[in-house]
C-alpha cells in the first residue's frame, strides 16, 4: 500500500491519516495477508480508485457502500461498480431498475460506474479491501477509520453535497453528516433481500439532481455509463 498514490487535492485532507497508528497496523495486516498467499481485492492500484477518480473539489454526491465485491475480477475501487465486461451484480441491477423507473430510459448492461465518478459521484466503500470470497474479512482492521476521515472531509465542504445512504450500515456510517448543510437521502439497501422494502421507488436519483440544480450545481447524468 505504500506505493499507492493519492490525488493531491485529497492528500491535503487525508495525508495525516497515513501517519496514524491505525494506518500503520492496516499496512502491516495487508502485507501479512499478501505474504501468507491470500488473494486481496481490489488490486493495489485500485484501492483508492474512488478518490483518484472523483476529485475532492468536484464532489456532488456520495454513495456509501460497505465491502468491495469479493469475487474474482469484480472489485475496482468504486462502490457498487464492476469493471467493463463483468456482469452487473444483483444490487447494481436494482439500482438500474430504479433509474429506469425514474427516467424512463433503459440502462446499458455494463456495470462500470466510472462515468458517475467522473461527474462528481464519490463511490466510497467503508472498507477498501477484502479477501477473495470472504465478505467482511477486512472489517475492523482500520479502513472504517480512514473512510470516516474521508466522509468528515466531505462533510466540511462549503458546497452542498447529496449523501445517498442505502441500508442500515451506510446510515450508521453517515450519522454525523451535517443535515443542515447537506442533503441526506436514506432508504433500504438495493440488495435483492431488501430492495422491495423501499429502495425501489425511493426517487433518490431525481431528488439528488433537483437538489443540485436548486443550489446551482450541474446535475448528474445517471443514465450515462
Amino acid at each position: 500500500m505504500s506505493a499507492i498514490k493519492l490525488e493531491k487535492d485529497w492528500l491535503a485532507y487525508l495525508e495525516p491519516e497515513f501517519e496514524k497508528p491505525y494506518m500503520q497496523k492496516l499496512k502491516e495486516f495487508l502485507a501479512a495477508e499478501k505474504s501468507a498467499g491470500k488473494t486481496v481485492y481490489p488490486k493495489g492500484a485500485d484501492i483508492f480508485n474512488a478518490m483518484n477518480t472523483t476529485r475532492f473539489d468536484d464532489i456532488k454526491v456520495v454513495i456509501i457502500g460497505q465491502d468491495p465485491y469479493h469475487g474474482e475480477g469484480q472489485a475496482h475501487g468504486l462502490s457498487f461498480s464492476v469493471p467493463i465486461g463483468v456482469p452487473p451484480p444483483p444490487s447494481l441491477i436494482n439500482i438500474y431498475k430504479e433509474i429506469e423507473s425514474e427516467y424512463g430510459v433503459k440502462m446499458p448492461r455494463t456495470g462500470d460506474l466510472t462515468s458517475w465518478a467522473k461527474q462528481g459521484v464519490l463511490l466510497l466503500n467503508a472498507m477498501l479491501t477484502v479477501q477473495a470470497n470472504m465478505a467482511g474479512s477486512h472489517q475492523k482492521r482500520g479502513w472504517e477509520e480512514f473512510t470516516d476521515a474521508v466522509i468528515r472531509a466531505v462533510n466540511e465542504k462549503k458546497e452542498p453535497v447529496v449523501f445517498l445512504l442505502w441500508g442500515s450500515y451506510a446510515q450508521k456510517k453517515g450519522a454525523f453528516i451535517d443535515r443542515a448543510k447537506h442533503l441526506v437521502l436514506e432508504s433500504p439497501h438495493p440488495s435483492p433481500l431488501s430492495a422491495h422494502r423501499g429502495f425501489l421507488g425511493n426517487g433518490h436519483f431525481k431528488k439528488a439532481n433537483e437538489y443540485l440544480e436548486k443550489h446551482g450545481r450541474t446535475p448528474i447524468d445517471w443514465t450515462k455509463l
